[in-house]
């Protein structure tokens, strides 16, 4: 039987992302009906590979309902169920199958704030647990007409997109995953010995202290598609001023012309041409939500324009991205925060990166 793009979809979901293994919990989560073809394969996949199938299944539009109506005290509350699950799955599979993309676009910030708070301690065991090797996690999308309205594409263009972008048009895609993670395991091993990042271009001077901070290649384990070189810097160690031209999009919502100026690495003043209280209202979260969790180079050179999803933006072959709020402890980060916001900027237009004063990247490419 011919494999359809399903199948071949899911083959890099269960046996390369997470690698499923026999007894394996595994937990298949899907936000709306859009998602089944891609479910179905996962699950049979995890059944083929002797693991434990769990679904989750959603109906598109809870979250919009329950930052509605919630009372804070709901808001607050975090029900045993789901801490288990974060306690005791093996293995996460998240897909992303969006109905509408702007659900969350007039939601209340405050609540949207207080819930982030509330949800925290659940992602920072997940991280906790994937930094010791005790659980495993991928996020992924399927084409649907909202994300394609988004991108300004027809709905088979931007499937064709997607597909293209996780290299699903190669018979083999794993194979590909793996020569880009050999490429930038390199990349990655040269900057594990750098201690300082000095990043100039549009309006942006910015230095970050990345000494002893472990740099990773992302090459389709957690995202999918993937491409990317990230670390956490130093806490403290984040100093100068960063201008962010591509759009930003993050919970449904839209900001433009975000600038922001960092001391000691902390956000001391934001600002954004369009969604400037939206963007104070995500910095104001917590307490560490003005802090900077990440900084990450972006690879993929089958993506190269904003589609409004950050799982593709933030790969952008010729971009980075700067992450204000949580960091990553598998790379040394000790910040903690509900927020993750990836910010991504346009380096093809005479963006350079110096490591040590060394100029190892330009106008999009790395030198090294």
């Amino acid at each position: 039987m011919n494999k359809t793009i399903w199948d071949k979809y899911a083959e890099v979901l269960v046996d390369y992302s997470v690698d499923v293994q026999k007894g394996d919990l595994v937990e298949i989560r899907s936000e709306s009906v859009y998602a089944k073809d891609l479910v179905r394969a996962v699950y049979k996949r995890v059944l083929e590979r002797g693991g434990h199938p769990l679904v989750r299944t959603g109906l598109g539009d809870m979250a919009e309902l329950f930052i509605k109506y919630a009372s804070d005290e709901q808001l607050d509350y975090v029900d045993p169920i789901s801490k288990l699950e974060y306690e005791r799955v093996d293995k996460f599979i998240s897909i992303g199958s969006p109905l509408n993309t702007k659900s969350m676009k007039r939601a209340d910030l405050k609540k949207l704030a207080r819930r982030g708070k509330a949800t925290k301690p659940l992602s920072e065991l997940l991280m906790k647990r994937s930094a010791e090797g005790s659980a495993k996690w991928v996020i992924c999308d399927v084409p649907t007409h909202a994300l394609a309205q988004e991108a300004g594409m027809s709905f088979d263009e931007y499937a064709e997109f997607l597909f293209n972008s996780c290299y699903l048009n190669l018979e083999n895609p794993v194979e590909k995953l793996r020569e880009l993670d050999e490429k930038q395991s390199k990349w990655a091993e040269y900057l594990n010995k750098v201690k300082k990042l000095h990043i100039t271009g549009d309006r942006t001077d910015i230095t970050f202290n990345v000494e002893g901070r472990k740099w990773i290649s992302c090459s389709g384990l957690n995202n999918y598609p993937d491409g990317e070189v990230f670390t956490s810097p130093v806490e403290d160690g984040i100093n100068g001023e960063i201008y962010f031209d591509y759009p930003q999009n993050y919970r449904g919502n839209e900001a433009h012309g975000v600038h922001l100026w960092i001391e000691s690495g902390k956000v001391v003043k934001a600002s954004a041409d369009k969604g400037e209280e939206f963007l104070h209202a995500m910095l104001d979260m917590d307490e560490g939500s003005r802090g900077i969790g990440e900084i990450a180079v972006g690879t993929n050179d089958m993506i190269q324009e904003i589609t409004g999803n950050i799982l593709f933006d933030e790969k952008i072959g010729g971009a980075i991205h700067m992450a204000v709020g949580a960091s990553y402890p598998e790379t040394g980060g000790k910040n903690v925060s509900g927020l993750h916001w990836d910010l991504i900027k346009n380096m093809k237009n005479g963006g350079k990166i110096f490591a040590d004063d060394v100029l190892i990247y330009e106008n999009g490419k790395f030198l090294i």
